[in-house]
């Protein structure tokens, strides 16, 4: 059978995650018996397509799963999610031309903003960012536009910041090399404030050097993105991708370095157990449990 993964647009943080997985999966495996990447709107769209049975596997961030398994808006019925594995955890942050006078996420007032595809992750992580700063969406003009077009509409000067997944990524990568940029610092207390409301969200470091125009390492706001499937998928199927994935936690970060810390994702397990990847109370799917018994991650 075909093995399909949801990921979001060609080129996005999940796509390319997704195609590094799909590469170890189909090493010796004959061509009907592979794994196909998808390219999708991301989180809740892999969520949707998984409940009608269109995908094996799909990427979420971990914040979006447990809104799916209790039909918590934006989702509107109960979709029976189950864990396999966590990706990464890395920043969501905003980016703007170098002579912009912009200084902080506080100096949005009146400018336009992307954030993202409509309906996408990333719009749902701007309404959580800016619902707990205070920060209205009729105090700014929120741009609805794919990572392509909104680098391309910031180097035009069609639009002052562009909220940007976590890096590396093909499109920040290309963006920083067109032009003079600079990611947007929060306010003094602004993160603290975050991350005290929202429990899914984590301090994360925007490393000095990660692309051209980040010359000091960055805190900002990160979310763990994780592998999901549905419970109707049968266990051999995800217990041969978990023990893919739980097998090259060493190689994966060689493959992309979005996966660089993956395996300090992976460390919890043994201290706490299946609830370590149980994010938004969302259970291990049992081929998942069985991989990470037979790999040694759980006893």
């Amino acid at each position: 059978m075909t093995v399909r993964i949801g990921t979001s647009e060609h080129g996005g943080t999940f796509y390319t995650q997704g195609s590094a997985f799909a590469e170890l999966f189909n090493r010796g495996r004959n061509e009907n018996d592979k794994c196909v990447v998808q390219t999708t709107d991301a989180s809740i769209h892999n969520a949707e397509q998984l409940d009608r049975g269109e995908l094996e596997f799909g990427f979420m961030a971990s914040n979006w799963i447990g809104r799916a398994k209790n039909a918590t808006p934006p989702f509107t019925k109960k979709i029976a999610l189950r864990m396999v594995a966590p990706a990464n955890a890395g920043p969501m942050f905003f980016v703007k031309l170098a002579n912009s006078p912009i200084q902080t996420i506080t100096d949005f007032k009146g400018k336009r903003i992307t954030i993202g595809a409509k309906g996408s992750g990333m719009e749902q992580h701007a309404h959580t960012i800016f619902g707990v700063l205070g920060i209205s969406f009729d105090s700014f003009t929120p741009v609805h536009m794919s990572f392509a077009e909104g680098a391309d509409a910031l180097i035009s000067g069609s639009i002052d910041a562009q909220f940007q997944p976590p890096v590396p990524n093909r499109v920040m990568t290309e963006l920083s090399q067109r032009a003079d940029v600079r990611v947007v610092p929060y306010a003094q207390g602004q993160i603290e404030k975050i991350l005290g409301a929202v429990p899914f969200y984590r301090r994360v470091t925007m490393e000095k050097e990660v692309f051209r125009g980040v010359h000091e390492d960055t805190p900002q706001v990160g979310v763990v993105n994780v592998l999901v499937t549905h419970e109707s998928i049968p266990e051999p199927v995800v217990h041969e991708m978990t023990t893919v994935i739980a097998t090259n936690l060493d190689a994966l970060p060689q493959m992309n370095p979005l996966f660089k810390g993956i395996k300090n994702l992976f460390e919890p397990l043994r201290t706490l157990g299946a609830a370590a990847f149980e994010f938004g109370g969302v259970a291990l799917h049992p081929g998942a449990l069985r991989a990470y018994r037979e790999t040694g991650w759980l006893k």
